[in-house]
């Protein structure tokens, strides 16, 4: 069970309500007042009562109105059916817990196309208002905020309302209860949104599908954890039924069918290059599951679906060689040139190859374009070659020789 904490505090609305139950007379008894507003996500001392009831705390708070008392009483308990939180007090939680769902609901859903940027946007949203609950609960401000001569100020949005905390500045709280993995994956996310908003990306369902599972389990582990194992979302939210299977030569036909753009590939891949091979390993950061075809010989077993292996075990031992990672492709620039030329530009060039890294300092290690890879010798990995080709796409007239016309 979660512990409480401090955030368990009446808010302005509720105060508000309990100085006008008490002003009507209806609730002479503090713990009549308390049953209206302690719920399974918090609990509240009668004595938080007491001081509102002898004006010992929240003076400045006003009395809800007549009718306002009316409408609390005759809608309470206002409460989600599945889950009993209440609608109210428990907002956050519960759209945390409806775009998570809508998210794999529509990532599951037949005929979609771009079925990963949609779950990417709304899980995000997700993320977001699970954090929200969490730092309401431990009494945080997840407000932003500047100083105005010395004084906090809230910032506003537009329309006036608060400007609350975006998903990446509440991950770098130092108090956000996200595990390193589990942050990895989400930032991984992050970036891959900001090229989804500025950028086409195709299709990139089969790419990412490891991260937007663990990106699932997560959020269950998390809002299980945190806020109790009653939340989670496994009893909404069955195992995806796949209806084919594909060879690998089919699958290796598809992956190149997908047309992955160069941008999108780099910034992943630029992503990762910042990992160490523990966080890219760790199945909080990209979840994989290997399926072996296999004949139970017991009964209760042949209704699994999915059974899951655990380490050290005869079965995991046999395939520990699926888990070994696979070291990137590495192209000397000489070919990289005949890789591009052979695509079509033909005029692109030795020249124009050293031009270009150049032009884009793409030699920075930070960017994970390439290394030194033997002796003083510098390779290029797969990113890099999208990026040439990116180039190319965008300037045909400079890398291409149009053949002449008939």
């Amino acid at each position: 069970m979660p512990v409480r904490r401090r955030g368990n505090s009446l808010e302005r609305w509720e105060i508000a309500l309990i100085k006008a139950m008490i002003d009507d007379g209806r609730w002479p008894n503090d713990q009549d007042i308390l049953a209206y507003f302690t719920r399974p996500t918090r609990s509240v001392n009668h004595r938080a009562i007491a001081e509102i009831r002898t004006k010992s705390k929240h003076t400045t708070v006003k009395a809800a109105t007549a009718d306002e008392l009316d409408g609390f009483i005759a809608s309470w308990p206002e409460i989600d059916a599945e889950t009993g939180l209440s609608i109210r007090g428990d907002e956050l939680l519960i759209k945390a817990r409806e775009a998570m769902i809508s998210a794999v609901h529509t990532f599951n859903s037949a005929g979609l196309t771009f079925r990963a940027e949609l779950f990417i946007v709304t899980a995000v949203i997700a993320w977001t208002y699970l954090l929200h609950a969490w730092f309401k609960r431990e009494g945080i401000d997840y407000r932003h905020t500047r100083n105005e001569n010395g004084q906090k100020v809230v910032m506003k949005t537009p329309g006036g309302a608060d400007k609350y905390w975006e998903l990446a500045q509440c991950l770098k709280h130092a108090r956000c209860p996200v595990e390193r993995g589990a942050a990895d994956n989400l930032n991984f996310l992050l970036e891959l949104r900001h090229e989804i908003e500025h950028r086409s990306t195709s299709r990139i369902d089969d790419t990412v599908s490891a991260k937007l599972q663990a990106c699932c389990i997560n959020f269950n582990d998390t809002i299980k954890s945190q806020f109790g194992a009653q939340y989670a979302l496994e009893r909404r939210l069955p195992i995806a039924l796949q209806f084919v299977t594909f060879s690998p030569d089919q699958r290796a036909l598809l992956k190149k069918a997908s047309g992955l753009p160069g941008h999108v590939m780099t910034r992943m891949e630029g992503f990762e290059q910042n990992l160490t091979a523990e966080q890219q390993a760790d199945p909080r950061f990209a979840y994989r599951v290997f399926m072996i075809h296999r004949t139970a010989n017991r009964a209760p077993s042949a209704d699994l679906a999915v059974e899951l292996v655990p380490p050290g075990s005869e079965v995991a031992d046999k395939f520990q060689m699926a888990l070994k990672e696979v070291e990137k492709r590495k192209y000397l620039p000489g070919e990289v040139v005949k890789k591009v030329r052979a695509e079509g530009w033909n005029r692109f060039t030795m020249d124009s190859h050293t031009k270009l890294w150049k032009q884009l300092g793409a030699k920075d290690p930070a960017k994970g374009y390439g290394a030194v890879a033997v002796g003083n010798t510098w390779c290029w990995y797969e990113p890099w070659m999208n990026r040439v080709l990116e180039e190319c796409q965008q300037h045909p007239d400079r890398y291409r020789r149009q053949a002449p016309a008939t």
